[in-house]
């Protein structure tokens, strides 16, 4: 196996925060992902020897989740929403721009290894559409020229800040991130007052989800217990 011995030792304290260790195979994914920059065939036998699952298990949840890449993408990694909001509202646009500017399409890596695209269907944040994100964090409210200034500087090596957290970090800082590992920077970032909008309205205004009937599953399984 080509993976550290570091990396052994992670990805068993990872598997150990949960009472059932399977429920730790996504994180895992995300910390092979950190060391080797991709999902790798040593990273599945990884996971499933510190999980006690067959690499098919692994292999069938690596490749259904589209966050687990099985080929080296950039060392930032550029999401464009094209689903139909974001598209309308400029998503295609800046699509259109970041492919032209880089020489690359959908799943592809610019030569320089700095840079790969994505096309993504749906960022659930259509409330700053169009929006991207650079390694799954969030730069919101886009449009062409601003999408073009990201890139440069990612591809400059200047420091581009979430516009809902910290700076964007390589891919593989944000991965180790993803499988738990502090980054030291939770505390970065404010809150995002458009996307809480409509819980705060609720909080203000003492409302509050309605109670289910007597009879719905919920009631019946607390009058059970």
């Amino acid at each position: 196996m080509s993976l550290t011995d570091q990396t052994i030792v992670d990805a068993r304290e990872c598997a150990a925060r949960y009472p059932d260790s399977r429920s730790a195979l996504l994180p895992l994914l995300h910390l092979v992902q950190s060391a080797e920059g991709t999902v790798t065939s040593d990273g599945i036998a990884l996971c499933a020897d510190v999980l006690g699952l067959t690499t098919a298990e692994v292999a069938g949840v690596a490749t259904f989740y589209t966050m687990y890449k099985r080929h080296k993408v950039g060392r930032y990694h550029v999401g464009v929403c094209t689903n139909t909001l974001c598209a309308v509202l400029g998503g295609d646009a800046i699509w259109d721009a970041l492919s032209e500017r880089l020489g690359v399409g959908h799943d592809e890596v610019t030569a320089d290894g700095t840079i790969s695209l994505e096309r993504i269907e749906c960022q659930a944040a259509c409330t700053h559409a169009p929006v991207m994100t650079a390694n799954w964090e969030f730069l919101d409210d886009m449009d062409v020229p601003r999408a073009l200034e990201v890139v440069e500087k990612l591809r400059a090596g200047e420091p581009v800040m979430s516009t809902r957290g910290p700076r964007i970090g390589t891919f593989q800082e944000i991965e180790r991130s993803l499988a738990g590992f502090d980054d030291g920077l939770a505390n970065e970032g404010g809150k995002d007052v458009r996307m809480l909008a409509g819980l705060d309205y609720a909080k203000q205004h003492g409302m509050s989800a309605p109670a289910g009937p007597a009879h719905s599953p919920l009631s019946v399984a607390k009058t059970e217990g």
